[in-house]
């Protein structure tokens, strides 16, 4: 039930030849993925949020928001994550759809397109996929030596 487990819930375990690092360290390695180009924001959680860190992102141009809520335990050298996710359906927010865990998802939107020949065929016009924010979070822990485990709750 180990492994089931740990694959529904994303988590995942270091390479056993990596020595775990101090958990500043590895607090600075995910405060260090803010960047330009990255599409999400890693800072310090607030009180009401319940964990340490936490990765943000909102893509208004799907309705989505997501965010991954991390709590750091060095006595057990891991990092628990709780990723949630809100979308809006419809433009009222009526249709709000809020979710929780490790559910690796892909946004698209097409356009219908007019290509050399004349004919008009359906084009990818926006892709995001939500591992673009997960993975690199769970790679920096993983290369700190901590094991990244999926919660469902914090």
């Amino acid at each position: 039930m180990g492994r089931l487990w740990d694959k529904l819930t994303g988590t995942r375990h270091p390479d056993s030849d990596v020595a775990p690092l101090p958990s500043m360290d590895v607090r600075a390695a995910l405060l260090a993925l803010n960047g330009p180009g990255v599409p999400y924001r890693v800072r310090n959680a607030l009180p009401a949020e319940k964990a340490d860190l936490v990765a943000e992102c909102r893509i208004p141009r799907v309705g989505v928001t997501l965010k991954t809520r991390m709590r750091l335990m060095p006595e057990k050298h891991e990092v628990r994550f709780l990723d949630e996710r809100w979308e809006n359906r419809s433009s009222d927010n009526a249709n709000r759809q809020y979710g929780r865990g490790h559910a690796p998802k892909v946004y698209r939107q097409w356009e219908t397109r007019e290509d050399s020949d004349g004919r008009r065929r359906r084009v990818e016009a926006f892709r995001f996929d939500t591992r673009e924010m997960t993975e690199p979070l769970r790679n920096a822990v993983l290369d700190a030596g901590w094991i990244y485990r999926g919660v469902l709750r914090l």
